[in-house]
């Protein structure tokens, strides 16, 4: 399992094989995205959960790495991160 994979998971108690939502739509999320890409060589921030959102796979191709959707991006990830308990 990838780094930013698990850091996502553990941080909001999913399992493996748990239904996690799309944070856009609600459809069954596939991917952890990097809000903010990590770029070559990395970024020390790039794994941590503020720039990390579970999507669907159409979602992460319609919104992933375009600069115009990062704001949108980051708003539903708030939403997300504020629900928390």
């Amino acid at each position: 399992m990838k780094k930013h994979t698990k850091i996502y998971l553990d941080y909001f108690g999913y399992g493996g094989e748990d239904f996690m939502p799309c944070e856009v739509c609600g459809s069954r999320a596939v991917d952890i995205h990097h809000i903010h890409r990590r770029g070559m060589g990395g970024n020390a921030d790039a794994d941590k959960i503020e720039n990390l959102m579970a999507v669907c796979r159409l979602c992460h191709i319609e919104y992933g790495d375009k600069k115009h959707y990062i704001e949108f991006l980051i708003q539903e990830h708030k939403k997300k991160l504020d629900g928390k308990s």
